[in-house]
């Protein structure tokens, strides 16, 4: 899956429907998250390219209704300023890493090329664990997830009856690999509790959906990945 194509992912045939868009020089995935029942859609992790995720937004009629970040990297966020502006919706993100959108150092814009501004983004509003997102017919459950950076999350949605539920990792867990904690605010063993914590205690046939790669399950995970055994 390359830059600028976007695809279903997540449980075929069920609620809800997941798209996907691969963006920016650091490949992040962006996901739309969304109701059928009413079409209202959450974005989680606008990170760049804003032309091409505005353009889904208008391909599929999706109703915005939230952009949320699972942390405040920019390649997780820096889109989200025009996606903002564009569609009325608000840009959610925890407490934690708020601040982080106001430094070049911490957001990792001045990685970018020509990137000595910050994110250019501000919260309208700050998560903390357990709080819901909701839209449609659907609510987004918020597990605080530090260690990769300081308000990370992970993202819980529930599926329909007979269908895995999703986890939208972030840069918390990948299929086969973890977050790195060599940046400003991580931690090695917060990171690995975290994963232990949130993303191991869910059912093994949860769909991971993570901020970079491949999806995966929690199952194929705990048995396999290499950094963090169950």
């Amino acid at each position: 899956m390359t830059s600028g194509q976007s695809k279903d992912a997540g449980p075929a045939g069920g609620e809800p429907v997941v798209r996907v868009l691969v963006v920016g020089p650091f490949q992040a995935n962006c996901y739309f998250v969304t109701c059928p029942e009413t079409m209202e859609t959450v974005v989680i992790d606008p990170g760049a390219e804003a032309e091409a995720l505005l353009a889904v937004i208008d391909e599929h009629h999706l109703k915005v209704v939230a952009l949320v970040a699972t942390h405040g990297h920019v390649d997780h966020v820096g889109a989200a300023a025009t996606l903002k502006e564009r569609t009325g919706a608000p840009f959610l993100v925890h407490e934690g890493d708020a601040s982080m959108l106001r430094s070049p150092l911490l957001s990792l814009s001045s990685l970018l090329p020509g990137g000595a501004g910050a994110a250019k983004v501000t919260a309208d509003r700050l998560l903390a664990d357990g709080d819901e997102i909701p839209f449609g017919r659907l609510v987004l459950r918020v597990r605080h997830s530090p260690g990769h950076s300081p308000g990370g999350v992970c993202l819980l949605l529930d599926g329909p009856e007979g269908t895995p539920s999703l986890c939208f990792s972030g840069d918390t867990l990948f299929a086969g690999s973890v977050g790195r904690t060599d940046l400003p605010g991580g931690d090695w063993s917060v990171l690995a509790g975290s994963i232990r914590k949130v993303v191991y205690a869910l059912p093994d046939d949860t769909v991971v959906l993570p901020g970079h790669g491949p999806e995966t399950t929690v199952g194929r995970e705990k048995r396999t990945n290499p950094f963090v055994t169950a």
